[in-house]
């Protein structure tokens, strides 16, 4: 069995639970975030002549989006930030896109903040509420997907 690689040398770091903040404002601890990567196309030039292999050139970097799922947390942050950037802040801003900086920390069981993803231009795209029903006794989540312009590993 394989040990996860300790951050800062002790205990090793476990994914149980994420802090997103935009613009200094905690939005939420979540359960779960998908999209923390980078991608780079590849641009292919045949160079006539050489026939042993194709140049490979480094292209454009994608960022996919990122995908947060939590439990029902009583916070209107979220909402707040949606309005100021997406939603009504967008409309009455003469259709100019307010982005913000935002940060995704891993914290421990003591909310230490462990390392973080500090994101540039984010902006919400999807939010889903929970599935409501009287017939399940289901915990209640919520799912945010947010844009970027990408990111930069910081360790605390």
């Amino acid at each position: 069995m394989s040990e996860q690689t300790p951050l800062g040398g002790g205990v090793p770091t476990t994914s149980s639970r994420f802090l997103f903040e935009v613009d200094g404002v905690e939005i939420g601890t979540f359960q779960e975030v998908r999209g923390l990567r980078l991608d780079v196309d590849v641009v292919e030039y045949v160079e006539g002549g050489q026939n042993a292999y194709v140049h490979q050139l480094p292209g454009v970097m994608r960022w996919p989006h990122l995908v947060f799922t939590r439990g029902m947390v009583q916070s209107d942050s979220l909402f707040g930030w949606v309005q100021r950037s997406s939603g009504q802040g967008f409309a009455g801003n003469d259709d100019t896109l307010t982005r913000a900086t935002g940060a995704v920390t891993v914290v421990d069981e003591r909310g230490t903040r462990l390392r973080s993803w500090e994101l540039d231009g984010v902006f919400a795209v999807s939010w889903t509420g929970p599935s409501l029903s009287a017939e399940s006794d289901a915990a209640l989540t919520e799912t945010l997907e947010v844009a970027h312009n990408g990111f930069r590993a910081v360790t605390r």
